[in-house]
């Protein structure tokens, strides 16, 4: 009696309930998801402005506006400091009190009062230390995590896209235009891609959008060829001939018909690009070729534990982080990759 309901399931419920049998990665997805939304929040958790202030009777918000040092009692009409010790002991006298981020620190922040020389091994004050810069690592892995990870979901997007465009037309259309287009992928495939990095680096200014730009052209090619084959396969099957004698066109057969049964590799493989584009950005921002410096990012803090070899904290820290991030991805994308797999129970 308990098979019939079983059977009655519609093929992503039973996608859905392989993937949540699957513990490993769907406790992996979650823990993924709340990183990732702990580092949207990274402006309220760390940061060197206080959240709000309460100075003598009135309402200060100083992660909105800058204030600047006379508003708290100061001398000087530039913006206020809020690690300085001066401008600390007046929000705290008296009846006026600031609200802090959980970490007092931005990623861009220079703690001038930290007790140590820099780079400062981890203390009280800086949790896992600071860079040879005085920037605290707690701060820059928070905010580096947000900028790989939201540079990974842009780039899988742009490049899902075009590989499914461009895999749709060859697989579907076939013959003569197939055959052009995978001559021109080809050729498009040939070329370096690390060259050409190379060259627009010593053109233009560094950039995140130039480096998504530049890589989004290459990104699409590998999953073109799954859509493709997915297309070539199911364009001959009954249900696409019926519709071509229904009189739907080819557009709205592939939208319609073909689309939804060839996105399975699609699916399947969103994590490890996703993971991909990571290591690209990481990889590129430790060879210099990435973001530009005033970013955060963890190849640019692989890069400052390779020339401080003695600061063990910075390179420990971001070896964490990346391994983690992987590590989590991989475990989604293999959940993914069983529960899509129609041969499991």
């Amino acid at each position: 009696m308990s098979a019939a309901p079983r059977r009655s399931l519609s093929p992503g419920r039973r996608a859905w309930l392989r993937f949540r049998a699957n513990r490993r990665g769907y406790w992996s997805l979650w823990i993924f998801a709340l990183l990732f939304g702990l580092s949207l929040a990274a402006d309220l958790l760390s940061n060197d402005r206080p959240l709000v202030v309460r100075y003598e009777g009135r309402w200060h918000w100083p992660l909105l506006q800058h204030y600047p040092e006379t508003a708290f009692g100061g001398d000087f009409a530039t913006a206020a400091d809020h690690l300085d010790p001066f401008i600390r002991e007046r929000l705290a006298s008296g009846a006026n009190w600031a609200l802090y981020p959980p970490n007092p620190y931005r990623f861009d922040t220079i703690n001038y009062f930290a007790p140590s020389p820099n780079p400062a091994p981890p203390s009280r004050v800086n949790l896992l230390g600071t860079d040879d810069q005085g920037r605290d690592v707690l701060a820059r892995l928070l905010y580096g995590f947000r900028t790989s990870v939201l540079f990974g979901l842009a780039l899988t997007a742009i490049g899902t896209l075009l590989g499914i465009a461009a895999g749709a037309v060859q697989g579907y259309f076939g013959g003569r235009i197939d055959l052009a287009m995978q001559r021109l992928v080809e050729v498009w495939g040939s070329i370096p891609e690390l060259y050409l990095l190379l060259i627009l680096a010593s053109v233009f200014e560094p950039s995140i959008w130039i480096l998504l730009a530049i890589l989004s052209l290459f990104g699409w090619i590998g999953l073109s060829d799954y859509v493709r084959a997915e297309f070539l396969r199911n364009r001959q099957l009954e249900y696409v001939t019926a519709a071509r004698a229904l009189g739907l066109s080819s557009a709205q057969i592939i939208r319609r018909h073909v689309l939804p049964n060839s996105l399975t590799p699609v699916i399947a493989f969103l994590p490890f690009r996703m993971s991909a584009a990571i290591v690209a950005l990481t990889s590129l921002d430790f060879l210099g070729l990435g973001v530009p410096p005033t970013t955060p990012s963890l190849g640019e803090l692989l890069a400052q534990g390779k020339a401080n070899l003695d600061a063990w904290w910075i390179s420990l820290g971001t070896f964490g982080v990346l391994v983690g991030t992987l590590m989590l991805l991989i475990f989604v994308g293999e959940a993914l990759r069983d529960a899509l797999d129609t041969r499991k129970g």
